[in-house]
């Protein structure tokens, strides 16, 4: 049985409204959620991302990547 296509995630709140610990198969980030925008800081960088509710049309740009060492 092939298990590559699988997906786990799960979303915890530190703190509400607005920070919050996100678990995955492959690691973890935190998210910092604002009414208009999201900033997500994990291991691949930072991520900032905004979005017009209830459309589906969302942005998303990294703004910070990761050194690797």
């Amino acid at each position: 049985m092939n298990l590559k296509g699988l997906r786990f995630q799960k979303r915890v709140k530190i703190l509400p409204p607005f920070i919050y610990l996100n678990i995955s198969k492959t690691g973890w980030s935190w998210t910092f959620d604002f009414i208009l925008f999201r900033l997500n800081v994990g291991k691949r960088g930072v991520f900032f991302s905004t979005g017009l509710p209830g459309t589906g049309i969302s942005y998303r740009k990294q703004i910070k990547k990761q050194k690797k060492t």
